[in-house]
């Protein structure tokens, strides 16, 4: 009789503990993929080769968005000839990340295969920094990498800092900005400097004070002369 009853207690114990034995190492996964910097820290430092876990550190810590961080840098590393030092460097000043990480791959992939002769002549470390540097510039990265792939695929004669600076204005505009010399005034505003007209007031108007007259003092006292 007892030995039944403490079957039957055993049982649901060792179920439960099974249970829960089973489900933990999933909690654990979740609740480690839930944690943004835990994921951009861990994927920076495995594909991040050459850059410290000092920088790695700061700039997780510092992101409005580490997973998109982690993305934009292991995807420049991986699809570009960009170190993953400068992608790190870039990637953490973006305001979107993840758009500027597809901006670099994409123009950066288009200069590769559409290589002209007189682009053999130019440094390929430049045309890296300049492809950080615009993607970054750009309010629209996706678009502004759509425009550089479009016209630099369909003119063939455009240079790359030509094609650039093309879409670079062509997306400011996009984005609302107009072009910087309309932000200068044409015409110097003409200032307003009011005047003001006063009207007397009846009976408070004042006579001017006579001045004083003094009568002239005889040279020789007693006489008139």
């Amino acid at each position: 009789m007892f030995a039944n009853k403490a079957i039957r207690i055993t049982v649901p114990v060792l179920t439960v503990a099974g249970w829960l034995a089973a489900i933990a190492p999933s909690m654990a996964i979740t609740a480690s993929y839930n944690n943004e910097y835990l994921v951009c820290a861990g994927r920076i430092i495995r594909a991040g080769e050459g850059v410290t876990e000092q920088a790695i550190a700061q700039a997780c810590a510092r992101s409005l968005r580490p997973r998109d961080l982690a993305s934009c840098v292991i995807d420049i590393k991986n699809k570009t000839e960009i170190v993953a030092a400068d992608a790190l460097a870039n990637c953490s000043q973006a305001r979107r990340p993840k758009d500027y990480g597809s901006c670099v791959v994409d123009v950066s992939q288009n200069f590769q295969k559409t290589v002209r002769p007189e682009d053999l002549q130019l440094d390929k470390e430049a045309t890296k920094q300049q492809v950080l540097t615009y993607c970054g510039r750009s309010l629209l990265p996706v678009s502004f990498a759509e425009c550089v792939v479009g016209l630099r695929t369909e003119i063939k004669n455009l240079a790359p800092t030509q094609v650039l600076d093309t879409c670079i204005d062509g997306s400011d505009r996009i984005g609302g900005l107009p072009p910087s010399s309309t932000l200068l005034p044409t015409q110097r505003s003409t200032e307003f400097s009011p005047t003001f007209e006063t009207t007397p007031i009846p009976g408070n108007e004042t006579s001017p004070v006579p001045g004083n007259q003094t009568s002239p003092i005889p040279a020789n006292p007693g006489s008139n002369y």
